[in-house]
């Protein structure tokens, strides 16, 4: 069975042209030739296609369908194709893509890039940081950092950094007539980690201590400046704490600790297990946050 060959690289940076100004004067303009040389190549690429991309009416171009479906990938994809073609001129690979946990990335993460790129000036690396786990799904990168219990599973690579252990923070001044009343200071909540004051009362052994509403936060780090500026107490999680701490922003509010089978880990799918680029960074990784 014979393969429909592709469409030329000229004929889809015309169209892509041609779809953002909408106009085939336009489009030469930006493209630096005859409006005629665009409307042929766009009638070639329609041909080659076998669908129609725009309808031509007095009032300008109309995108078909077709011509929507295509438009919506072609300018991404030739951004790409740029991106990987300047850096084929300057001798180095695609960048890797990386989703991470964005108070991750703020707190351990980006005080550590400068020695990243010390250490590996060759791998290339897109950050891309959310706060929810839905956001940093192996399959949508080449790489994640997220959250996770350490051990991989069939098709997946874990690789664990950094324990989780979680511990009530407050600001100073609730400290000042000894240790607070939880049944009196208020409650602060992350969304991303709604379950963590219920389970940290049952481990402390205040599981009957009920739990009113309280302020409810987007994210951990608002919710941690939120108690730093004394609008109450919030579970937070150890490891991102050291500024906050050694600033005096918040202190703890409760001596007890409560560990989790759960780590920030470095996640990626078996197929690219072979990537020299993510195994670079995850060897780096795993030395940066060793013990």
């Amino acid at each position: 069975m014979a393969h429909r060959a592709l469409p030329p690289l000229t004929a889809i940076r015309a169209f892509e042209a041609a779809a953002r100004h909408l106009s085939m004067t336009g489009a030469a303009r930006e493209l630096a030739v005859t409006p005629g040389a665009v409307s042929r190549q766009i009638r070639e690429l329609e041909q080659s296609l076998g669908v129609t991309l725009f309808l031509r009416q007095p009032q300008g171009l109309v995108l078909t369908t077709a011509g929507g479906t295509l438009s919506a990938g072609a300018g991404e994809a030739l951004d790409r194709l740029a991106l990987a073609t300047g850096r084929a001129r300057l001798g180095r690979g695609r960048p890797i893509a990386v989703g991470v946990y964005g108070y991750f990335a703020s707190r351990l993460l980006f005080p550590r890039l400068r020695a990243l790129q010390q250490e590996l000036p060759d791998l290339v690396v897109e950050w891309h940081s959310s706060s929810s786990p839905l956001d940093l799904l192996p399959a949508r990168f080449d790489a994640v950092i997220a959250v996770s219990e350490p051990q991989g599973m069939p098709g997946l690579a874990v690789v664990p950094l950094v324990p989780i252990t979680t511990l009530p923070v407050c600001a100073p001044q609730w400290l000042e007539g000894g240790a607070p009343d939880f049944a009196r200071i208020p409650l602060l909540h992350s969304r991303c980690r709604p379950d963590d004051w219920r389970r940290w009362l049952n481990h402390a052994g205040q599981a009957k201590l009920p739990l009113r509403g309280g302020s409810t936060f987007e994210s951990m780090n608002v919710a941690i400046e939120a108690a730093a500026q004394g609008m109450g107490a919030v579970i937070a999680i150890e490891a991102l704490l050291g500024p906050d701490l050694e600033r005096g922003a918040v202190v703890p509010a409760h001596p007890l600790r409560r560990p989790t089978r759960r780590h920030f880990t470095l996640q990626y799918e078996s197929r690219h297990a072979g990537n020299p680029d993510v195994q670079a960074l995850a060897g780096w990784l795993q030395a940066q946050f060793a013990g």
